[in-house]
C-alpha cells in the first residue's frame, strides 16, 4: 500500500480538480487548493472534498509533503519563484513538482535552492478545457506520468504516481519538448484526424448513425490492435496492399468532394507508404508508382517531402 501523501495543489483547473479527486480516492489528502481567484479555487476544493482553499500560497500549510504546481507552464516559474521566497513554507521538509510536459524538473530551481526535492510529473492524458473534471474523471485513473529530476525527486514522482494509481515513464530532460510533440500527435493530431474524417463523412452525405458514430468500431478495433502489436502489424487496407488503382480513386474523390482535405490526404497516404514499406508488406514497384501517383498531383508534391 502506498504511502498517505498531503498534497497541496495550486492551480484549480482540471488538471489540478482531477488529480486532487484521485489522490483523495487513493487515501492521500489534498491540503489546500491554490487559484488566482477564490471562487475557482472554492470549486476545485468542492469537487476534490479539500476544506481549505484561497488565492494565495500563504493558504498552504507547514505540514504540506508535495506542493504540486498544475499550472500552465508559463506560469511555473513565477510560482516556483513565489514559494522560495515564502518564509512561512518549510521548503526544506518538502517536494515540489510541476504538471508541464514541456518542461523539466530544472524550472523549478528557486525551490531547489531552498532545500524543497523537485521533480517534473506530466500526466499522459487529455484534460479538455470544455469538459467538467467530473466528466473526465475516469478516464484519468490508472494513467502514465512522464517524470524527469534528481534521484530523490524521482522516488517522490514514483510515491506520487502510485499514490494516483499510476505509472511512470522517465523522460530524458533534454528530449521533454520532443516528448510533449508526440503526446500531441497522441491526443490533437488524432482530434484533427477524426475532424477530417468528419468533414468526409458529412460529403459522403449518408444516413444512419450520428455523427463519427458509425466509425465508432473500427476505430476501436485499430486502436486495439496498435496497442496489442505495433503500428506496422496492424496496418490493412490498399496501402498495405498495394492497391494503386484504389488509392488513385481515393485521391480523385477526395479532390471532388474535400478539396480542402487533398494535401492531408495526400501527405498521410505517403506516411502510410513509408509505414507499409518499413514493415516489409509492400512491393517495391507498387511503393513507387504510389509516390509516382502522389508526385502528379498538382501542388502537393511539394510539401509530402517525396524521395525515390
Amino acid at each position: 500500500m502506498s504511502r498517505r501523501l498531503r498534497v497541496a495543489i495550486v492551480g484549480a483547473g482540471n488538471v489540478g480538480a482531477v488529480l486532487g479527486r484521485l489522490l483523495r480516492e487513493g487515501g492521500s489528502s489534498v491540503s489546500a487548493v491554490v487559484s488566482r481567484s477564490t471562487a475557482s479555487a472554492r470549486r476545485a476544493a468542492s469537487f476534490i472534498g479539500c476544506r481549505r482553499y484561497g488565492d494565495g500560497i500563504g493558504v498552504i500549510p507547514a505540514e504540506t509533503d508535495i506542493v504540486f504546481l498544475a499550472v500552465p507552464h508559463a506560469a511555473v516559474s513565477r510560482v516556483a519563484g513565489a514559494l522560495a521566497s515564502s518564509e512561512e513554507l518549510p521548503l526544506e521538509r518538502m517536494a515540489v513538482c510541476h504538471a508541464s510536459g514541456m518542461l523539466g524538473a530544472d524550472i523549478l530551481a528557486p525551490a531547489a535552492e531552498r532545500g524543497a526535492i523537485t521533480f517534473s510529473f506530466h500526466p499522459l492524458q487529455t484534460f479538455p478545457r470544455a469538459f467538467s473534471p467530473r466528466h473526465i474523471l475516469p478516464s484519468a485513473r490508472g494513467i502514465w506520468y512522464g517524470i524527469d529530476g534528481p534521484a530523490p525527486g524521482l522516488r517522490k514522482a514514483r510515491l506520487l504516481a502510485r499514490a494516483l494509481g499510476g505509472r511512470t515513464i522517465l523522460v530524458p530532460p533534454a528530449e521533454r519538448e520532443l516528448y510533449h510533440a508526440a503526446c500531441v500527435v497522441a491526443s490533437n493530431h488524432l482530434t484533427a484526424l477524426l475532424a477530417a474524417l468528419e468533414e468526409m463523412h458529412a460529403a459522403v452525405g449518408a444516413t444512419g448513425g450520428r455523427g463519427l458514430e458509425p466509425y465508432g468500431p473500427i476505430l476501436r478495433s485499430t486502436l486495439a490492435n496498435v496497442l496489442r502489436t505495433s503500428p506496422g502489424e496492424a496496418l490493412s487496407g490498399p496501402v498495405a496492399r498495394g492497391g494503386v488503382e484504389t488509392v488513385a480513386r481515393h485521391i480523385e474523390s477526395v479532390r471532388r468532394a474535400c478539396p480542402g482535405l487533398l494535401p492531408y490526404f495526400a501527405r498521410m497516404t505517403q506516411e502510410t507508404i513509408r509505414l507499409a514499406d518499413r514493415s516489409g508488406t509492400l512491393p517495391r514497384d507498387r511503393r513507387v508508382a504510389m509516390e509516382a501517383l502522389l508526385e502528379s498531383i498538382p501542388g502537393i508534391a511539394h510539401i509530402s517531402g517525396l524521395t525515390q
